[in-house]
């Protein structure tokens, strides 16, 4: 079971991430693992982000509807 991560932590993980990267001084291992983990941080945002507009816009429409 994977815990679901909370976008406020996934965008503060990202930005460490790129820190890490611009310091330079990581290895071409780590850079991998940090890249790939960036990617799957980066899709966790997208997603959420998606969902939020979402949500917003149905939102909208509903008051619309009830004005």
């Amino acid at each position: 079971m994977t815990k679901e991560i909370k976008y406020a932590a996934a965008f503060e993980e990202l930005q460490q991430i790129v820190a890490d990267i611009e310091d330079g001084e990581i290895t071409v291992d780590e850079l991998s693992i940090k890249v790939k983990r960036a990617s799957g941080l980066i899709k966790v945002c997208k997603s959420k982000l998606t969902s939020t507009e979402e949500d917003i816009n149905e939102i909208l429409k509903e008051l619309e509807s009830e004005g």
